[in-house]
């Protein structure tokens, strides 16, 4: 399979190029070149949730350097639980809290670190590969736990000052060897701005080799594909109906995932975006039109998003 540009078709990438680069030549994001389809039939049996991502993974890396590596890399990612967890008759909650920093960004991180290092094995990388990330609170760490230590890539992250929870500002800034965290004056924005602008800059990004872990990056967004068709599986057994989905969203890469994941034929029916107080996403789908607003601080930060 392909990946190319949402700008320019024939901007063509691997899928291991397209981790490394975390965004296109020309600002666009690298996606798929189609999203497989899967049939419920292939999911009759009794499967775990590392299992399916193997299943899932595998289309979507045919021709790649990390094909043969797909049964190591998922299973060292995702080796915590995902129980969906029935609240009453009409409501169940799917926990994504399990991993190592209890946030659902976990999943991402991990998927993602345990990609490029396969990546620098095989290529024999010289230098390393520098991971720039903007968090509003919970990618920051988890990318932090993922990379930690972790050879052949050094990590910075930027963080809004005083606007985030101080679990997560330990989770941001305790790590150190690899790790380097810093404080930005501002809001999650304001980070996020300086992140898109360096990678608008193809010379710097790659004088300094830097890719992104924010969900700009198709090893951040593709796993998160995988507890959406896992729940929709696990609920379409149990109910014998497709599943609506209600999602917590501020920058708008979880409920991607999400919209990918029923593209691919699982089980899902409606999916419903839960916002806060911040604005744009609400907006945009009442007026399709994208409108930046002034980011406002409420005890929900991760979706703290201004201009997604």
């Amino acid at each position: 399979m392909k990946y190319h540009s949402t700008r320019d078709l024939e901007l063509t990438y691997t899928f291991s190029e397209a981790i490394l680069k975390g965004l296109a030549h020309d600002g666009g994001l690298i996606v798929p070149e189609y999203l497989p389809k899967f049939d419920m039939k292939d999911f009759q049996d009794q499967i775990s949730y590392t299992d399916l991502s193997k299943r899932i993974l595998k289309s979507f890396l045919i021709s790649d350097i990390l094909y043969p590596d797909i049964q190591e890399i998922c299973e060292y990612a995702f080796d915590f639980d995902v129980p969906l967890k029935k609240i009453d008759d009409q409501n169940y909650l799917l926990e994504l809290f399990h991993g190592p920093t209890a946030a659902f960004k976990d999943f991402g991180a991990r998927f993602l670190a345990t990609c490029l290092s396969k990546i620098n094995q095989k290529n024999g990388a010289d230098r390393p590969t520098r991971i720039l990330v903007a968090t509003s609170g919970d990618t920051g760490g988890a990318v932090a736990s993922a990379f930690f230590k972790q050879k052949g890539t050094e990590v910075i992250i930027l963080y809004p000052h005083d606007r985030v929870s101080k679990r997560q500002e330990k989770q941001l800034t305790c790590w150190g060897d690899n790790i380097f965290s810093y404080a930005i004056e501002g809001v999650f924005d304001d980070c996020q701005r300086i992140v898109k602008e360096i990678f608008h800059d193809n010379n710097f990004t790659t004088k300094y080799n830097i890719s992104s872990a924010n969900s700009i990056n198709i090893g951040r967004i593709l796993p998160q594909v995988f507890y959406y068709a896992y729940a929709s599986i696990l609920f379409y057994r149990e109910n014998q109906q497709m599943a609506n989905f209600c999602i917590p969203s501020g920058n708008m890469g979880n409920s991607v995932a999400c919209f990918w994941a029923k593209e691919m034929n699982f089980p899902i029916n409606r999916i419903e975006l839960a916002c806060n107080s911040n604005k744009p996403i609400s907006h945009f789908f009442s007026t399709l039109t994208h409108k930046a607003f002034k980011t406002e601080q409420t005890i929900a930060n991760a979706m703290d998003v201004g201009n997604p």
